[in-house]
C-alpha cells in the first residue's frame, strides 16, 4: 500500500541524451586554450628590448621646475643685459620604458611596433651590458653638464665675447706619469711654452715632444705652478701616441654668468636648443617672431650641430606640442625622411649658423624653400 493515499505513481522521465562535440568545436576549443596559454606566457616571458617613445618637451625660453617645486628661468643670465623673449624654442626628450630590472611585455612591444611615435629598440643599444641603470644616468647627468658648457660657448662666441677656454684636469689613471704632480681640476695652462687652451692643442703639444720630459704649466686653486713629466707610449689605439696620464675636459671662462635650470634630463642633444635660447635672451629683438619652433642636436665650441638618439620620437614630441618648425641635425636626416608628422616643416641644420638662418627665414617671410630639408635621395 502506497504511503500516500491516493497518490499515482509516475515513470520518471528519460534523460535528454548527450550532446556530443563534433570534432571541429572540440578542435576550436582546443585552439582557443593553448592560445589563452600562449598569452600567459608571453606576459610572463622577460624580453630583451625597451620602448623608446616622445618624453617631457622645455621651451628654453619658459621655466622649468627645481627640485623643490617651484618655477624658475629655464636660462638666467647675469652680467649682461637681457631681453624680453616670445614664441618657444623647445628642446625635446626621450622617455624609455623598461630597463634590465624591468623589461617591457611582449604585449607592449606589439603595440609599440605599430605606433609611428615609439620605437622598440634592443635594450643593449640604451643599457650596455656592465653598465647598472644607476651609472647611465650618472653618465648622461655628466654629459647634459658638458652640452651646457658648450652650448654657452658656442652662444657667447656667436655675440662676439671671449669665451675663455681651457683645459681642466678631470682625473688621473692608475699609472699616470703625472701622479703626484697634477691633480684633478688644474687647470692645464701650456706645454713647454705653448697654449693649450684645447684638448687638442694639449694633445698635439704633447706628441710634438716624441716622449721627452715636458713642462706642464697649470692653475691649481688660483696660483700658477709648473711640473715636469715624463710621457708614456700608448699603442691602445693601434696608433703610437704620447700621453701623461691624466683624463681631461674642455672647459671655458665665461665673462658672464649663464645658468640652466633642467632637472632629471641628462644626455648632450638639447645643446643645440640651449644656443639658440641664450643668443635670444642677451640679444634685442625676437629671434622667433613669436612662432613655435622645436629641434634638437648637440653642440660644440665652435657651434657644429652633431647628431642625435631618438629623433623620430622627437619629431612626433614637438608636434604634440604644438610646434610648426623643427630644426634637425643634417647627420639624422636619414632617419627624418618619411617620419614627420603632419603639420610640421623640417629645415636640416649642420652649424649654429645654420639654426638662425632658418630662424631668420621664417620670422621675415623669406625663402623657406631655399633652405636645407631633410630629403630622400
Amino acid at each position: 500500500m502506497s504511503l500516500f493515499e491516493g497518490s499515482t505513481s509516475a515513470p520518471a522521465p528519460e534523460a535528454p541524451p548527450r550532446r556530443r562535440l563534433a570534432g571541429p568545436a572540440v578542435a576550436g576549443l582546443w585552439a582557443l586554450s593553448l592560445s589563452l596559454v600562449a598569452l600567459l606566457v608571453l606576459t610572463l616571458l622577460p624580453t630583451s628590448f625597451v620602448i623608446q617613445r616622445p618624453g617631457p618637451v622645455y621651451d628654453t625660453l619658459g621655466t622649468a621646475s627645481t627640485s623643490d617645486g617651484a618655477d624658475e628661468p629655464l636660462i638666467s643670465i647675469s652680467g649682461a643685459e637681457t631681453y624680453p623673449t616670445s614664441g618657444t624654442l623647445d628642446l625635446l626628450t626621450v622617455e624609455v620604458l623598461g630597463n634590465r630590472e624591468r623589461t617591457p611585455s611582449w604585449f607592449e612591444l606589439a603595440a609599440a611596433w605599430f605606433d609611428p611615435a615609439r620605437a622598440v629598440v634592443p635594450i643593449d643599444d640604451i643599457f650596455p651590458r656592465g653598465v647598472t641603470t644607476e651609472q647611465r644616468q650618472e653618465e648622461n647627468a655628466a654629459l647634459m653638464v658638458d652640452s651646457q658648457k658648450e652650448a654657452t660657448a658656442a652662444a657667447l662666441a656667436e655675440l662676439g665675447y671671449d669665451v675663455g677656454e681651457l683645459v681642466r684636469v678631470h682625473g688621473l689613471t692608475d699609472t699616470s706619469p703625472a701622479a703626484g704632480l697634477l691633480e684633478a681640476g688644474d687647470v692645464i695652462r701650456s706645454v713647454d711654452g705653448v697654449a693649450t687652451p684645447t684638448t687638442t692643442a694639449l694633445r698635439d703639444a704633447i706628441n710634438a715632444a716624441d716622449g721627452a720630459a715636458l713642462t706642464v704649466a697649470f692653475d691649481r686653486d688660483g696660483q700658477e705652478q709648473t711640473a715636469t713629466v715624463t710621457p708614456e707610449q700608448d699603442d691602445s689605439t693601434g696608433e703610437t701616441r704620447w700621453v701623461i696620464g691624466v683624463t681631461i675636459m674642455q672647459d671655458f671662462d665665461f665673462p658672464i654668468d649663464v645658468s640652466i635650470a633642467l632637472n632629471n634630463v641628462g644626455g648632450p642633444s638639447a645643446g643645440m636648443m640651449f644656443a639658440l635660447g641664450i643668443i635670444d635672451t642677451l640679444t634685442p629683438g625676437e629671434l622667433t617672431g613669436g612662432e613655435r619652433f622645436a629641434g634638437t642636436g648637440t653642440i660644440d665650441a665652435a657651434g657644429q650641430v652633431g647628431p642625435i638618439g631618438g629623433i623620430r620620437q622627437k619629431l612626433y614630441g614637438a608636434q604634440e606640442a604644438g610646434a610648426t618648425w623643427f630644426l634637425a641635425p643634417e647627420q639624422n636626416c636619414g632617419e627624418v625622411v618619411g617620419h614627420v608628422p603632419d603639420g610640421l616643416r623640417v629645415f636640416s641644420v649642420s652649424t649654429l649658423d645654420d639654426a638662425l638662418t632658418a630662424l631668420d627665414a621664417v620670422t621675415s617671410d623669406g625663402d623657406l624653400d631655399a633652405l636645407p630639408t631633410c630629403s630622400a635621395g
